[in-house]
């Protein structure tokens, strides 16, 4: 008589995917980058998700100066070199807050579902998000710039304002990208997020320097102007390209702005994250 001797099997890891800390700095900078890849390869497969960051500069650049420059400035061309470099701030906030939809919809259709299971730093999936919009929002102000000179904007400074305006308007685009993302795990669909999303872009938009100026305004909206980081925003846009106006003071709004946004909806972001996936 045999005696049959049973090995235990090896119980199956059921932990959960190492935290950012055990992986560290290289790792995390590794899967931003994989991840970022992958975000633009989605990109590449779905080329009408671009359709905004492209069309929409030339747009809105259309609509206003020959629709509204002659009311607003008494000609279109003064009213160029006004509206251009808030459109600057105005487009960014706008790409920045169509993340929100896009990680909604990744989270609908169980892409998070995949990524839980992977040994990946958390955080690298929502960096992987920003670094994306970075370059798409690169490309969308390249545009705006581009056709705003074809039709006779003037930039009076050089090309280091140029950049300085740029990676202002980028710098508190992606402060608001940290907003978006909240609202995006927040909000059960992505129809619910381009609701909010647009309730949140309105008042900013239009309650700022951008398209008017605001001594024009109401008492009333004039306080909120003042508050509003998109107007010290287009405030100092205008100083940087036009060469008129004080710099520091606008650009020091901004960047307390894009810092403090930064600082409070970050950590509520991955919190939010972690908590979901």
């Amino acid at each position: 008589m045999t005696t049959a001797t049973l090995t235990p099997s090896r119980a199956r890891d059921t932990r959960p995917p190492a935290e950012d800390s055990r992986i560290g700095l290289t790792g995390t900078l590794r899967h931003v980058g994989a991840l970022t890849r992958r975000n633009l390869m989605r990109i590449k497969a779905d080329p009408e998700s671009m359709f905004d960051a492209v069309l929409m500069p030339v747009i809105f650049t259309v609509l206003f100066v020959y629709v509204f420059g002659g009311a607003m400035a008494g000609d279109q061309d003064t009213y160029k070199q006004y509206l251009i470099p808030g459109l600057l701030g105005q487009t960014g906030l706008t790409l920045a807050m169509a993340v929100g939809t896009g990680l909604n919809s990744d989270f609908q259709s169980g892409v998070m579902d995949r990524f839980r299971t992977l040994p990946i730093g958390r955080a690298s999936v929502l960096l992987s998000k920003i670094v994306a919009e970075t370059l798409r929002g690169l490309l969308s102000f390249a545009i705006l710039i581009g056709f705003a000179m074809c039709i006779g904007f003037e930039v009076k400074t050089g090309p280091l304002e140029v950049l300085a305006t740029i990676g202002l308007a980028l710098l508190f685009g992606m402060s608001i990208v940290w907003i978006s993302m909240l609202l995006g795990m927040a909000l059960r669909s992505a129809q619910a997020v381009q609701g909010v999303a647009m309730l949140v872009l309105m008042p900013m938009q239009f309650g700022s320097s951008i398209f008017a100026r605001t001594d024009t305004m109401p008492g009333w909206l004039q306080s909120f102007t003042k508050v509003n980081p998109l107007s010290a925003l287009a405030d100092a846009s205008r100083s940087l390209l036009n060469g008129t106006g004080p710099v520091a003071h606008p650009v020091m709004i901004v960047l307390i702005w894009s810092a403090a946004v930064t600082a409070v909806f970050a950590p509520l972001a991955v919190a939010r994250f972690r908590k979901r996936t």
